[in-house]
């Protein structure tokens, strides 16, 4: 069977909203999977070929997006000025007096994304983590909303004519000081800028809906959690009105005792539960601190790719979560815990995807799929390479094992993604996906 390739300059940007509120789609209605990564400070850390270097890196790995801070105020050597000790506004923390210097470097790195194929999510301000000098409270409640909103109309105003922008109001916490505010920058972006979708990462353990529920400018949900992911993930797939919604954030690479499981376990619980995109992040690349350049290569990186090989090798957009217990009927693991088990099933019923963080023995009832007979197949999220676990009948409750330890010691290692296909749909091996680019 032939690969499939994906080229990077075929998404025409701007996003838009499908027609059941669950995904996005370009211009040309084409579903769009995010997959994100988190270099915070990109606009204000690295120099232009430092940028470049990492970009390339990025759009080399298979991501599509990144969330970036339009203005730094913490996380850098000389923040809140950019690596040419050009600061943001003329005069020290009045968000009206933008400084047009400045705004032109970050024109240059917005532009640059666009040649990689990556999608800007675009913070105008990072509110901060508890408040504090890590991010812009302080200095949005002495502006007030009024230059808060006339802020966000520059930005708007500015950034609206750059098709790969998705705007991203950063507040990483739920903002009672500075709430006005961020109401205002929001509406002030929306006035100028209606063209491009809104979220914003909110307090850990929560998400956008539930902290901004009812705002005007709040086109995205987005999901924050450090703790059960998944119980975070399934909830906000419930919220109503529907919204699509991504992880926006959850644990970094080398932070927060990461393992490389949990930086993959969350990534697959997120588009099984109901997301249409995730985000990962990694120390010291976010902040670009000593050491960034050798982290291009560290581990989730590569696992990005597999994952993201691994969804779009099937209609990942058409995927329902399925209930406990109701189409895998063994092995599910703690229904509120890290060993969970995910599963989801295309709206046709043609096709199972799953995620398991460890090996089990699973027992699956065929008689909820769709098709006369199913096609097993294991994907090694490690490795990115697929594994055929046969053929199922129909109706039918079919005990399903992992494959083998690939080492050859004979025990069962490692977490696993499976898919079930109508075999007479004669499917690919998930995971055959190609990148390239015209660039």
């Amino acid at each position: 069977m032939s690969d499939q390739v994906w080229d990077v300059n075929k998404i025409r940007y701007p996003l838009k909203i499908s027609a059941n509120r669950r995904y996005f789609v370009d211009q040309d209605d084409k579903p769009v999977l995010v997959q994100g990564d988190s270099p915070w400070s990109l606009i204000v850390g690295p120099s232009p070929e430092e940028a470049e270097l990492y970009m390339a890196n990025r759009r080399d790995r298979g991501f599509n997006a990144i969330i970036v801070n339009l203005i730094e105020h913490f996380f850098t050597t000389d923040a809140p000025n950019n690596y040419r000790g050009v600061g943001p506004f003329t005069t020290k923390g009045d968000l009206s007096t933008p400084n047009e210097e400045y705004f032109k470097h970050a024109d240059w790195v917005v532009e640059t994304a666009a040649r990689y194929g990556l999608q800007v999510f675009l913070a105008p301000v990072f509110v901060g983590y508890h408040g504090g000098d890590h991010g812009w409270e302080k200095e949005m409640v002495a502006c007030g909303p009024e230059k808060c909103r006339e802020y966000g109309r520059y930005v708007g105003r500015r950034y609206r004519h750059y098709d790969h922008i998705f705007w991203h109001m950063s507040c990483d916490q739920d903002p009672t000081i500075a709430m006005r505010e961020v109401h205002a920058m929001a509406e002030g972006v929306k006035e100028a800028d209606p063209r491009h979708l809104m979220t914003t990462l909110t307090a850990p353990e929560s998400s956008a809906q539930g902290i901004f529920p009812g705002a005007s400018w709040l086109d995205v949900n987005a999901t924050y959690s450090y703790k059960l992911v998944h119980d975070c993930l399934r909830r906000d797939y419930q919220f109503e009105p529907t919204k699509p919604f991504v992880l926006i954030e959850s644990t970094y690479e080398h932070e927060h005792n990461a393992s490389e499981v949990q930086m993959r376990r969350q990534a697959y619980w997120a588009i099984l539960c109901g997301a249409c995109g995730q985000f990962m992040g990694n120390y010291p690349i976010w902040q670009f601190s000593q050491g960034w350049q050798q982290a291009l290569g560290d581990r989730a990186a590569t696992d990005m790719s597999h994952h993201r090989r691994f969804f779009e090798s099937r209609p990942w957009w058409s995927l329902v979560p399925t209930k406990h217990r109701s189409v895998l009927t063994r092995g599910l693991g703690e229904c509120h815990g890290l060993d969970y088990l995910a599963t989801a099933l295309t709206d046709d019923g043609t096709t199972l995807m799953a995620y398991m963080p460890t090996p089990r023995k699973l027992m699956l009832d065929t008689s909820k799929l769709t098709g006369g007979s199913f096609r097993v197949w294991w994907f090694n999220p490690r490795t990115g390479e697929s594994i055929t676990g046969g053929v199922l009948p129909a109706h039918s409750m079919c005990p399903l094992w992992p494959p083998p330890d690939p080492s050859g010691s004979g025990g069962e290692s490692g977490d696993w993604g499976l898919i079930v296909d109508d075999a007479a749909k004669n499917l690919p091996a998930p995971g055959r996906v190609i990148w390239t680019s015209r660039n």
